[in-house]
């Protein structure tokens, strides 16, 4: 009777710390890191015309997505590299940004701030972004960050975009910052 009693007080304690890990680590993650989706096109008002992309197909860029680089590239001078770390987070899902650090799902992002498009070694890039050629500018990261198939259709990176072009700023200047030397911001 008293191994059971024995039994059963070991395998309650077992089962607390379990739910304790699993349930504080649950409540975590439901509170961090989480930002709205937003949809990956915006459909044009106008009807649609003859020259409209056939089903199936990549829509073409939305003439908003022209102005983001500009937008983003304003908002550059006062964007918080700390708060940009912490919307990385969701990057780190498939992109390691240490120095010399293997890629894993995605290329690694250390020193990415004009490097050359699909150049990390290592990498194996998709074809669309090994044609897309020139260099990860300023300009260039905040269209890729806000709709990564919109900027390079036929991309692999399946990430939709970030939510705001502040967000997208604040990632930027981290971005900026990994480097042995980082790269300043425009002023």
């Amino acid at each position: 009777m008293t191994d059971s009693f024995e039994f059963t007080k070991v395998a309650g304690a077992v089962l607390s710390a379990l739910l304790l890990i699993f349930g504080t680590r649950t409540i975590i993650e439901m509170n961090v890191g989480h930002s709205p989706e937003k949809p990956g096109y915006t459909l044009p008002a106008a009807a649609p015309s003859a020259s409209a992309p056939a089903a199936g197909s990549e829509p073409a860029a939305p003439a908003a997505s022209e102005d983001v680089g500009k937008e983003v590239i304003a908002l550059l001078p006062k964007a918080n590299a700390e708060k940009g770390k912490a919307i990385f987070k969701q990057c780190q899902a498939c992109h390691v940004s240490q120095k010399g650090q293997t890629p894993t799902v995605g290329p690694n992002l250390w020193d990415v701030v004009n490097r050359k498009k699909a150049s990390y070694p290592g990498y194996k890039y998709s074809e669309a972004m090994q044609k897309k050629g020139g260099d990860w500018t300023f300009d260039d990261l905040a269209h890729f960050i806000h709709g990564p198939k919109i900027f390079v259709p036929g991309t692999k990176m399946q990430f939709k975009g970030l939510g705001t072009p502040s967000d997208e700023a604040d990632v930027i200047a981290y971005l900026a910052t990994l480097a042995d030397t980082p790269v300043p911001l425009p002023k």
